[in-house]
């Protein structure tokens, strides 16, 4: 299993190559994997979702004549692109998602990412978001497993990821958002069953869309005035143990043993070089108890 892997431990997420949140010129997103790649990082996320193909031709461009054999690529299916439909990222081709697991969908989306990738294969194929396709996409798995190594899920759902792991259905789970600093509703149920099942997690959205690294967002809209708070109490005791809250924020998924790696986006060579940084910064115990007692009762602070 590829997240086992101490190069993987820490990964790149491409979503903002597809425009997420501002616009990125092509140089800049070249640059910005090539950071990556100096920094020792190994397994790159993407999905046709972002930036309607956009993000995948980038990260493709990026990745052309590296030794294949030394990375690893995820991306994602169950979301087909269709004209007509436009794409609101910035830079975005004039394509939208429409949700489709049928197989035909299936293996043409994992045709599509390999044209835009230019590669002969993927390490890792995700389900993406099927909260609301759970059956049609459990079936869909089948199809998958004709196609890649590793299969999985990737959903920002506590919920739908414990329908997938609960019978077997996946090799891995991608989640987003769901075990952070400031929202830890996947630690009562879904982290223990994921350890009982053997099935790795993958941390993604660990800044809960950027407010635990200094930005105003929360789950992709503004934060409320209650959240801010939260975030600002957590800063004041990292504070007092000489730690940035991104340190924290970007390591903290790691402390429970059902997460193997964390996925972190960057837009900017100089963005992916502060992660690696404070990814690296030692962390004393002290601080993860006290962030502890801050949270309370776990499975009370998961945030809708």
């Amino acid at each position: 299993m590829i997240f086992g892997n101490p190069e993987h431990t820490l990964g790149f997420g491409a979503s903002a190559l597809g425009g997420l949140y501002d616009d990125v010129p092509e140089d800049a997103a070249l640059a910005t994997v090539e950071a990556a790649w100096q920094m020792g990082i190994r397994h790159f996320d993407t999905a046709p979702l972002y930036g309607s193909g956009l993000s995948e031709l980038r990260l493709g461009d990026a990745l052309a004549g590296l030794p294949r054999h030394a990375y690893t690529v995820s991306t994602k299916v169950g979301i087909r692109l269709v004209p007509g439909r436009p794409n609101p990222l910035y830079g975005a081709p004039p394509l939208g998602p429409v949700f489709d697991f049928s197989p035909e969908a299936i293996r043409r989306s994992h045709t599509e990412s390999l044209e835009r990738l230019g590669l002969d294969h993927v390490d890792v194929l995700l389900l993406h978001d099927p909260d609301d396709h759970v059956e049609e996409a459990r079936r869909a798995l089948e199809t998958m497993r004709e196609l890649a190594p590793t299969v999985g899920v990737g959903t920002n759902s506590v919920e739908t990821a414990a329908a997938f792991v609960e019978p077997g259905d996946v090799d891995v789970v991608l989640l987003a958002g769901r075990h952070t600093l400031l929202e830890r509703g996947a630690g009562a149920s879904l982290l223990p069953l994921c350890v009982e099942r053997g099935v790795p997690v993958v941390a993604g959205g660990v800044f809960n869309s950027g407010l635990l690294a200094g930005g105003a967002t929360f789950h992709y809209t503004a934060a409320s005035p209650e959240i801010v708070a939260r975030r600002d109490e957590l800063a004041r005791i990292c504070a007092r143990h000489g730690v940035p809250l991104a340190a924290a924020a970007l390591q903290f998924p790691l402390t429970h043993e059902a997460v193997t790696a964390v996925v972190v986006g960057a837009r900017s060579a100089a963005e992916i070089e502060e992660d690696v940084r404070l990814f690296n910064l030692p962390i004393p115990e002290g601080l993860w108890e006290e962030l502890e007692l801050a949270a309370g009762d776990p499975s009370n602070r998961g945030v809708s």
